[in-house]
């Protein structure tokens, strides 16, 4: 089993930054991807970022350029640096974690809405 909690989510302007955190837990040795997906209302859920185990990242056509995913030293903890912010970026971000073994885990989710 793995734990996930984001933070950093809120209200900002348009340009504006803001950057998400994802603090994992558990069964950490069988993680293989951590990644960033967001979801607007009516919309599906979509990845934005994702970063392997390797170091590898991959990032969504739409925030290439503006979006840095990152590990912290300890690989428990992933980023997400958000500059120039758009009004198309407002949505619920949920972190991810897929395990070696294809079991993915998901954390509560943290609102980012960006104003115009």
């Amino acid at each position: 089993q793995v734990q996930l909690v984001e933070s950093g989510g809120g209200l900002v302007q348009t340009g504006g930054s803001l950057r998400l955190s994802c603090a994992a837990s558990g069964s950490m040795l069988r993680i293989n991807v951590m990644g960033w997906y967001r979801q607007a209302p009516g919309k599906q859920r979509e990845l934005v970022a994702a970063i392997t185990s390797g170091g590898r990242t991959n990032y969504a056509d739409s925030v290439k350029g503006r979006f840095t995913i990152s590990r912290g030293n300890s690989k428990s903890t992933v980023y997400l640096q958000m500059n120039s912010l758009k009004p198309d970026d407002t949505a619920a971000y949920y972190c991810n974690s897929e395990t070696a073994y294809g079991t993915n885990y998901w954390g509560q989710g943290t609102q980012v809405t960006v104003s115009s």
